[in-house]
């Protein structure tokens, strides 16, 4: 790793820690409901045209209803959207209609906030498609998700109150105060940059060589800019964040990463202001931030390794030509750290060490900055695990933020854990030992596990990225994933916001002499202790 290298991850990590307080005091006014100028008008006229009232707080089951309705009707758009694509406008290659089991897999995938993608885009989905679905959903499932940590982080700073908000207009103020003007900018930003935003249809060129080559054009850049601050990763182009229309420089490539942890990172400052201890919010910061120096570190340190086979150290095999190997680290870091799936190198290139940092990233449950609200709510789960833990350790009843952590709240957390990691164990174990599941591997033997393990392990997490060498595109696969990327947001979301619903109905107890102290140094330690901890247990 040279000098340059060595200052883009300082200035990486230095902007990470800088803006987080200024995204999170923005996002802050926002879900505390202060109307920002110039975007008021389109929140209206949003309540107006949905019939919702902005006054309407929800009872946990009423907020998990209204939010399940909402996503199933999403499901059946983007599914159906799929199979007619090739009678719809906007489809100058003249692609035809999805095949029905991918296009399942496809619609659970970008609902979500998954985005594993079996297909190649350019060859796939006509340019509506992509608009009129996938770019929807990327807003819409990352909008759910900060939802839903917003009503936790209220449920946790409640006292006895039986509601924990309003889902549309949580849904409406991330999407049009937070996500949209965002990702506008960021849009521009990237177009500027070289990245293709045009109904043209693809362009045949003639090479040197004399041979024609197709470059895909289409609408990328306005589908990129969520795809990367909604933690999607869904691919424009099937090359995803290594084609040059999609990622075209340095600096786009910089900011892509560090676009992904923007939202999660700010988020956890929005949980401090909401619990009135911007402490709280720091110590989660401060969790998320060591577990992703230490896997960074462990991958960087293996990849820079002298490896005897290739007889080298920094093998660029797989990785990102243009960017270097530090580049291809830490995007694969960062993406597989905020469940976002986009890739700039191939993840089966990386060496044994860097893949498995990239498994254990995702096997947490996506709590290292995870998904936009869903890193937020997953390490909160955990954050209650830990004080659970710590009460039986020292033989008092366990609290956290004042609210009693009981059998309820322990409950769901379990199954917020045993969920995702059910379905990756089980759709793994059945995927190796059945013809056809092996039917589609590239390799044999360790490697040819590892392709199968990554790819239900980044469903079930709902992360996106994929190992690369397994066919996914096949009725089994499509279905199973479809089924692990279900279990893996919803086995996890619904029991939040079922804890968010009990702890806001609860009395907040005095601190005394004997409270645990939930923001300190010991309290982080232990945090990353028991995530890892987990981790193995499940896992190993």
């Amino acid at each position: 790793m040279n000098i340059y290298d060595g200052i883009q991850l300082i200035l990486f990590v230095a902007a990470l820690i800088a803006v987080t307080p200024l995204i999170g005091k923005y996002m802050t006014r926002v879900y505390e409901g202060r109307k920002i100028p110039g975007l008021a008008m389109l929140e209206r006229l949003t309540y107006r045209v949905g019939g919702i009232n902005e006054a309407e707080e929800m009872t946990w089951k009423t907020y998990a209803k209204h939010l399940l309705i909402f996503n199933a009707l999403g499901l059946a758009f983007t599914f159906v959207i799929q199979l007619v694509q090739f009678s719809l406008p906007l489809n100058p290659q003249a692609l035809g209609n999805v095949s029905w089991h991918s296009a399942l897999n496809t619609a659970i995938s970008f609902v979500t906030n998954t985005n594993w993608q079996g297909y190649s885009g350019e060859t796939t989905m006509s340019y509506l498609t992509q608009m009129l679905t996938l770019t929807v959903q990327n807003f819409l499932s990352a909008a759910t998700g900060m939802a839903v940590a917003v009503a936790l982080a209220r449920g946790i700073a409640s006292k006895q109150m039986q509601t924990i908000g309003n889902f549309w207009v949580d849904l409406v103020r991330s999407t049009v105060y937070i996500l949209l003007p965002i990702s506008v900018v960021f849009a521009i930003f990237l177009i500027g940059q070289g990245v293709v935003q045009t109904f043209s249809a693809a362009v045949t060129a003639q090479t040197l060589e004399g041979a024609k080559q197709v470059i895909p054009l289409g609408p990328a850049a306005s589908q990129i800019a969520i795809k990367m601050l909604g933690t999607n990763g869904g691919g424009f182009f099937n090359a995803n964040a290594a084609h040059p229309l999609e990622n075209p420089t340095a600096l786009s490539n910089f900011l892509q990463m560090f676009s992904i942890f923007l939202i999660p990172a700010g988020l956890t400052y929005v949980f401090g202001s909401i619990v009135k201890s911007r402490r709280q919010g720091w110590t989660i910061f401060i969790a998320m931030f060591i577990l992703f120096v230490a896997g960074l570190s462990f991958s960087l340190a293996s990849e820079y390794m002298h490896n005897p086979v290739l007889q080298t150290a920094g093998a660029m095999e797989g990785k990102e030509t243009r960017f270097g190997v530090m580049n291809s680290v830490l995007f694969s870091i960062v993406t597989t750290d905020a469940s976002c799936g986009a890739v700039n190198a191939m993840h089966s290139s990386l060496s044994p060490l860097s893949g498995l940092v990239t498994l254990f990233n995702m096997s947490v449950n996506e709590v290292i900055f995870g998904g936009v609200g869903a890193g937020l709510y997953g390490m909160l789960l955990f954050v209650i695990l830990t004080v659970f833990l710590a009460g039986l350790m020292v033989g008092r009843t366990p609290e956290y933020l004042g609210k009693k952590i009981e059998s309820w709240e322990m409950k769901m957390v379990i199954l917020s854990i045993l969920g995702p990691s059910a379905i990756i164990l089980v759709g793994a174990g059945l995927s190796l030992v059945l013809p056809v599941g092996l039917s589609s591997l590239a390799n044999k033997g360790p490697h040819g596990l590892t392709e199968v393990l990554y790819a239900f392990t980044s469903a079930g997490a709902n992360n996106g990225s994929a190992f690369a060498g397994l066919n996914a595109n096949t009725v089994w696969y499509n279905l199973m994933l479809g089924l692990a990327m279900l279990i893996g947001r919803f086995a996890v979301l619904l029991p939040a916001l079922a804890v968010a619903g009990s702890l806001a109905r609860k009395k907040v107890a005095p601190p005394s002499s004997g409270t645990f102290q939930t923001d300190s140094l010991i309290f982080i330690l232990l945090l990353i202790g028991v995530i890892v901890i987990e981790v193995a247990l499940t896992f190993v």
